[in-house]
């Protein structure tokens, strides 16, 4: 399996489960604090394992962000840091956190459209069905709980926070080839200060030592560590592709909302369950192959001697593989099953 469906999974699963636990905590703590602590714990918690790296026996060699980044991170940022958090405490206040987990399978229909729409990432009949079922399953779902005077304000800043998502993961591909770790930690960190000051603005009170505690651990987990698995996912599946594997999390979320919080599912909710499900199947059963071509191309990034990787070294080199280092690549064609990663975005006729 490639390794970027695990990232992509797994990164899935912890953001899944983050959602209930968030929803536990949204009584006690103000939906921007909330969202401060939650990205303020990532942050803190990636940096402090960026430092253990700095200062291990053995350092790593990565590919570190450069100038040219700092514009595609700032609008994720944005985004996905600082305005998507705080929708979606919102939304969870209002709605059922099992609805509100599978409603977050939006994120990825949203990261899909633009990819394909905005960013030209090429798809086939077979993602687009797939996309449609889990649209179809949205709109069933936020249509139930958590509504005033017949609008779903719930649903829609749950679906608000997924579009603000869905563009901070297509900026996002754009840096993937750097340090997911480095990526993760600087969104982290610049979200939870923003919120944070935000929430002490509008006068909320700071919560207790343990709920701080608690929310900075959901964040690390749900936020942090899922980020750094999803960069890595972008980087080897593309950003729709990507989009589709994470759609699992909501089901995750869902499972943990009925085992933890008690909820009773509605008629909806499954039915929702079973369109999300059979789009995500048509997704993960997808083959893509034909003859392209690579175009010549410098970058860094880490990397093992594969067929895309046949370059000398003018530096010494142990033979350790993975290693980073900037490269070329010259221009190749050929044909092989593959996805839109960081050397497959070509133009199809």
């Amino acid at each position: 399996m490639n390794q970027g469906i695990f990232h992509a999974l797994l990164a899935a699963i912890l953001f899944g489960a983050s959602t209930p636990f968030a929803k536990l905590l949204v009584g006690e703590i103000p939906p921007v604090m909330l969202a401060g602590l939650l990205y303020g714990g990532s942050g803190l918690g990636l940096s402090f394992w960026m430092l253990l790296r700095k200062t291990g026996r053995k350092q790593k060699a990565v590919a570190h962000l450069t100038r040219r980044d700092a514009p595609w991170l700032a609008g994720a940022i944005i985004a996905g840091g600082i305005a998507a958090p705080v929708l979606l405490m919102f939304g969870i206040a209002l709605i059922p956190a099992s609805s509100a987990s599978l409603l977050l399978n939006l994120e990825g229909v949203f990261t899909a459209l633009l990819a394909w729409f905005v960013f030209k990432e090429n798809f086939d009949r077979r993602i687009f069905i797939g996309m449609a079922f889990i649209i179809a399953a949205g709109v069933l779902l936020s249509w139930q709980e958590g509504q005033v005077s017949g609008i779903p304000w719930g649903g829609l800043l749950v679906a608000a926070a997924c579009l603000c998502w869905g563009i901070d993961n297509n900026l996002t591909r754009k840096v993937s080839a750097s340090d997911p770790l480095q990526i993760a930690a600087i969104k982290g960190s610049v979200a939870g200060v923003v919120n944070l000051s935000i929430a002490v603005a509008m006068g909320a009170a700071w919560p207790g030592a343990a709920s701080i505690a608690q929310a900075a651990i959901v964040g690390l987990a749900g936020y942090g560590i899922s980020l750094v698995l999803f960069v890595l996912a972008l980087r080897n599946l593309g950003t729709a592709r990507t989009g589709a594997y994470f759609s699992v999390a909501p089901f995750f979320g869902a499972v943990v909302s009925l085992l933890l919080l008690h909820e009773s599912p509605s008629p909806p909710f499954w039915i929702a369950g079973v369109l999300m499900a059979a789009g995500i199947w048509l997704h993960l059963t997808e083959r893509h192959e034909h003859e392209h071509t690579h175009e010549e191309i410098a970058h860094e990034h880490e990397h093992v001697h594969d067929e895309h990787h046949r370059h000398e070294h003018d530096f010494s080199w142990d033979d350790a593989e993975p290693h980073t280092h900037p490269h070329r690549h010259a221009r190749l064609t050929h044909s092989h099953p593959h996805y839109p990663d960081i050397h497959h975005r070509h133009s199809h006729g």
